[in-house]
């Protein structure tokens, strides 16, 4: 099983994981923003299918 030779420090690890929240944070405004732009019937570049012909039947 591989071990880590030396300890990591408390900084290295608390800027791990800085990085790793903040990538988290900028993939959650990414994905409000695509939603609210797909609702607002803006989106640019993601294809979103409306099957009219259910909707006229119910």
């Amino acid at each position: 099983m591989a071990v880590p030779k030396k300890k990591k420090s408390k900084s290295k690890r608390n800027h791990r994981h800085a990085v790793w929240k903040g990538k988290a944070a900028s993939a959650a405004q990414k994905a409000i923003s695509l939603g609210k732009s797909v609702l607002t019937g803006k989106a640019q570049g993601f294809v979103y299918p409306i099957d009219e012909e259910n909707d006229s039947e119910d």
